[in-house]
């Protein structure tokens, strides 16, 4: 179970001191955990290295209010200068650009929250689980989504049978970034990062290591065999843009994976559709607050925190009442609740592992199951997962 599920929001209590490594002001995930961070008054970020450019580097210590002598040309000499006065560092710099910050960070007794995805492959994931062993510290991986209220409400509707035995699902996440064009006729140029693909594309690390979590969270359920397709369809002809994975896993549970940045019409058209053989359920991102549920007899209902329900009317998830939709940052913010506890637990010398935190080890399996689908689109054949 979560663990703060059952209370409500924590008692006011001396904020957590936080640096981010990252996240200037020209990323947009540095706005988004800065805010999120800072929604229930947990934390307060104090030191940062957050970009290489010393210009933004100075702006963003300047937007964030982080004072100058707190802000550092590089990631190293935050870590050395900052080790006994933070309770966690937030790494927030590309994926090709975490090992170095989360390896020194662990190995200098800071705690770690890492932005997905944890690495960009798995030697790299391997090299970060050897220091988080040798060091005996603390990382957890961000993956915002499953701190929406209702898909922690889908995860209890599963959990307590309400769909019966789940026989299949979908999960899909089109977005348009990479075919859509500006008012002169002109591609939308992303950020450097996103257009460098490695043995396992960028847009597998972006949106595949979501559902994959997501799947994760909902079902629990380890993959199998994984069969693929990926090509370039946009307006970046030597970047995967697009990917369509059939993953089986076990107990005969089939999982339809479908996303990519070349399909206009969609900024972010992330859906999750579970079916069981008792009831399907229904969530997707642009109505983040309901749940429709599709039953045996024929019934169709939609579930929000309005209603009778299981989770997400619970006090930690109503900053304001239903009718008043909550979104992005505050699902973001979620998570930061969450994580604010399993700090606290760590920091006490108690376990501080929960449904609602991911670690490395969902980190590692996730970008294990998209090694297996590109490689799969790559090969053309089946890939075969073992079962650890």
């Amino acid at each position: 179970m979560p663990l703060t599920d059952d209370h409500a929001p924590p008692a006011p209590a001396p904020p957590l001191k936080v640096a981010f490594i990252g996240g200037g002001i020209n990323s947009a995930v540095g706005g988004a955990h800065f805010n999120a961070l800072h929604l229930d008054g947990l934390y307060e970020l104090v030191a940062g290295s957050f970009s290489r450019d010393p210009t933004t580097n100075a702006a963003s210590a300047h937007r964030y209010g982080v004072p100058a002598e707190r802000t550092y040309a590089r990631a190293a000499t935050l870590i050395e200068r900052e080790a006994d006065a933070l309770d966690a560092v937030i790494v927030l710099t590309p994926t090709t650009a975490h090992v170095p910050p989360v390896v020194a960070a662990l190995e200098a007794g800071i705690p770690v929250i890492c932005e997905k995805a944890l690495a960009s492959n798995l030697d790299e994931v391997a090299a970060i689980r050897q220091a988080e062993a040798r060091s005996g510290g603390f990382l957890a991986v961000t993956y915002n989504y499953t701190g929406y209220p209702a898909l922690r409400e889908l995860r209890a509707l599963i959990q307590a049978g309400r769909l019966g035995r789940i026989l299949h699902f979908v999960a899909e996440m089109p977005q348009e970034g990479f075919i859509r064009r500006g008012a002169e006729g002109n591609p939308l140029i992303p950020q450097a990062w996103r257009l460098q693909d490695g043995p396992v594309p960028t847009v597998y690390l972006d949106l595949g290591v979501h559902l994959h979590q997501i799947a994760d969270y909902l079902t629990g359920a380890r993959p199998r065999r994984v069969t693929g397709f990926h090509s370039s369809y946009g307006n970046f002809t030597e970047i995967v843009d697009f990917v369509s994975a059939a993953v089986e896993y076990e107990n005969g549970i089939f999982g339809d994976f479908y996303f990519g940045k070349s399909m206009l019409g969609y900024r972010n058209g992330l859906k999750i559709r579970i079916f069981g053989s008792d009831a399907s359920a229904e969530w997707e991102q642009v109505n983040p607050e309901t749940i429709r549920l599709a039953h045996a007899d024929g019934r169709i209902e939609t579930l929000d925190r309005g209603a009778a329900v299981l989770v997400c009317n619970q006090p930690r998830y109503t900053r304001f009442k239903a009718g008043h939709p909550a979104g992005y940052i505050e699902a973001f913010a979620n998570l930061y609740v969450d994580l604010h506890e399993a700090l606290d637990r760590f920091h006490a010398g108690e376990p501080w592992q929960s449904a609602d935190v991911a670690g490395s080890g969902l980190a590692h399996d996730g970008l294990r199951l998209l090694d297996a689908m590109a490689r799969a689109a790559a090969g053309g054949s089946a890939v075969e997962l073992d079962a650890r």
